[in-house]
């Protein structure tokens, strides 16, 4: 008989390099719950991977004259890196980059073509580069991209349209006949009330002014629009329309996509048709969670050092805290499908109220009490009587509500139900006082059945947080003399061999004082600025006077577009800007990091000062000045002509 079968997938990532806490809540949510289902004796497929077509990786690589490739491979190592830095347990890791997937997706292509789903038509439309998305103008938010709120570019070109309003009414009925399809069921709601019923348009599919992209098998001068080409991912990394599709046959269609709330409409709107279009199976569901926040924002690299005893660098944080605790902060912590927030306090709070005072106390505990009582070897266990009963029905009866809470998607919730069962132990042990017990000789069978019970409530927590925790939980197991791999099917109670040698273990998660952490966390922070800021460039002081119109004309100022933009190294005040100009292309760099980020910048207009001295910051070349306007608290913000104006404009 055949196993059961279990796909999941992640978001594929763009690699920005940038990488913070936030980045690993979706893969750490689905490692856990690829993990559990492993341990259920199921078959597993946990895909991720890398998204690396498009014009932002493009447009990188050429400021730093390299090839795409060149600039891609070091950002995708650290990713990797990172995923083995939290013990992620993937069984593929996709790049849209890779031989196989991009023949597929042209194959993909030529299907949607030959069918009639895919027309040439002309492209007019704004298009948000950090996003890689593109609008009508009715769907812009204030003139910006609605999903980010940047600045949009209107921009036309001879396209490949995908007919995607053709099938708006089929998605529709799916969500009426499926409404386990997406979810949270708040999903639904936003997909119909925002895109489906003020009408689907037509997807443009293709692009001739980026050249970073999979070329199209029935026009070579067109390149897949970055989004068709991403979400293919989740059949070519199966082979589909490959030479060996047997993967593609056993897993598809996938049981869970896990994405951001931020990308849900590519998944539960464009996604299932491209599949409808194809004439192949729909994912059975579509999960959208929430974002996890930082001063009641979504978590940006920028953001990082804002307030006291922030660190949100998966190393810095694993380094100071290990694996254990940062993922178990991030599955029990966070509400799942709605947003949470992230504070070095809240983290530290969770390390010591669930991991040091009640898992490792308990362990800590038990181990101790054995060696001391009994010389390091598990007693029998002896009748049930008293309080016994409470304790190992809980105990027994944890499973099945983790596998229902798990079945839910609910990590929090799972996990809760496994430190009830750790809090219900630790009173177990005020309850029958095992000390009091070994004093009297005559109780000795009687203390040897407490410390069984506690040791076998152990053993089945430890079993149970092994999908969850992936460091802690064995060295609990060995400590007990228990297999390190033991499954789900070992959670009987009783498991445990009277006689077996235990291992007395120190504190598995030590108790961290959170007023000193935190004031060390921020002496660290702020040594680092210290440090930055010493070594950035000061601005000279400019006595104010008054000037006569022919100086101000001597100020040539005109209009720009930012195409390119990065953070100037070892500074955190500094961005150095790639700027058009007309013709004319220039570098410069400007003192806005703490108000914009590298994304936020690319596809603005601004107003530049184009007679200015050329001068090297930080050994950057300036060659010009972005103007910006600043209010009482220093705050800053760009000037930009209020309507869409040419680069090279003149202002006066």
């Amino acid at each position: 008989m055949d196993r059961k079968k279990f796909y999941i997938t992640t978001p594929i990532y763009y690699p920005s390099g940038n990488w913070h806490i936030g980045h690993c809540y979706t893969t750490v949510i689905c490692d856990a719950l690829a993990r559990f289902h492993k341990m259920l004796g199921e078959d597993v497929f946990f895909l991720t991977g890398t998204d690396e077509h498009g014009q932002k990786i493009e447009k990188e690589a050429q400021k730093r004259g390299v090839t795409p490739m060149q600039f891609i491979d070091p950002l995708v190592s650290e990713l990797k890196d990172m995923w083995r830095l939290l013990n992620i347990s993937y069984d593929r890791f996709i790049r849209t980059t890779d031989e196989q997937h991009v023949k597929s997706v042209q194959k993909i292509y030529q299907k949607l073509y030959e069918s009639g789903d895919i027309y040439k038509a002309e492209y007019s439309g704004y298009y948000c580069t950090p996003c890689e998305s593109m609008w009508t103008e009715a769907q812009l938010v204030g003139g910006k991209c609605p999903d980010c709120g940047r600045e949009v570019t209107l921009q036309k070109e001879e396209s490949y349209f995908f007919r995607l309003s053709k099938y708006a009414p089929r998605i529709l009925k799916l969500y009426e006949d499926e409404p386990e399809f997406l979810q949270p069921k708040s999903r639904i709601n936003e997909m119909v009330n925002n895109f489906l019923k003020p009408g689907l348009q037509d997807l443009c599919v293709s692009r001739t002014t980026v050249k970073w992209g999979v070329q199209l098998p029935f026009d070579p001068n067109h390149y897949a629009y970055v989004w068709i080409d991403a979400l293919s991912n989740y059949i070519t990394a199966l082979g589909y329309m490959s030479g060996d599709d047997s993967l593609y046959r056993k897993f598809w269609p996938a049981d869970l996509h896990m994405v951001g709330k931020e990308i849900v409409r590519f998944h539960a709107i464009i996604w299932p048709a491209i599949l409808m279009a194809l004439g192949e199976p729909l994912p059975k569901r579509v999960y959208g969670h929430g974002w996890l926040l930082i001063g009641g924002d979504k978590l940006s690299k920028s953001k990082q050092d804002q307030a006291r005893g922030q660190l949100t660098d998966p190393y810095e944080l694993v380094k100071r805290y290990g694996t254990d605790a940062v993922r178990y902060f991030l599955l029990r912590e966070i509400p799942f499908g709605s947003d949470g927030d992230y504070t070095g306090e809240k983290l530290l709070n969770r390390i010591n109220a669930d991991l040091a005072n009640d898992l490792g106390n308990l362990v800590s505990r038990t181990t101790a009490m054995i060696c001391q009582y009994f010389g390091g070897n598990l007693p029998p266990r002896g009748k049930t009587e008293g309080v016994d009963g409470e304790l190992i029905a809980l105990a027994e009866g944890a499973f099945e509500k983790v596998k229902r809470a798990m079945d839910g998607l609910n990590a929090p919730d799972a996990l809760a139900e496994i430190f009830n069962v750790v809090s219900r132990a630790n009173k177990y042990i005020d309850e029958t006082t095992p000390w009091l017990l070994a004093k009297d000789e005559s109780k000795k069978a009687r203390l040897g059945a407490v410390l069984y019970n506690l040791a076998e409530t152990v053993r089945i927590c430890a079993v149970l947080l092994k999908p969850f925790l992936t460091e802690s939980p064995k060295r609990i197991l060995e400590s007990l003399g228990c297999d390190a791999e033991a499954g789900f099917d070992t959670l009987a109670f009783g498991g445990l061999k009277a006689g077996v040698p235990i291992e007395k273990l120190p504190p598995v998660f030590p108790r961290i004082d959170v007023k000193k952490e935190l004031d060390e966390v921020d002496r660290i922070v702020k040594s680092k600025k210290k440090t930055i800021e010493q070594k950035n460039p000061k601005a000279e002081e400019v006595q104010v006077s008054e000037i006569t119109i022919e100086d101000f004309a001597k100020v040539q100022l005109k209009v720009g577009e930012v195409v390119a933009c990065e953070r100037v190294e070892n500074s955190d005040k500094l961005l150095h800007e790639t700027v058009k100009i007309g013709e004319e292309v220039r570098s410069i760099v400007s003192g806005i990091a703490k108000y914009y980020t590298p994304e936020e910048m690319v596809g603005k207009r601004v107003v530049v000062v184009t007679n200015l001295k050329p001068v090297k910051l930080r050994g950057v070349l300036s060659e010009g000045m972005i103007l910006c306007a600043e209010d009482k608290d220093g705050n800053l913000a760009l000037v930009s002509p209020e309507k869409e104006m040419q680069s090279g404009g003149s202002v006066r």
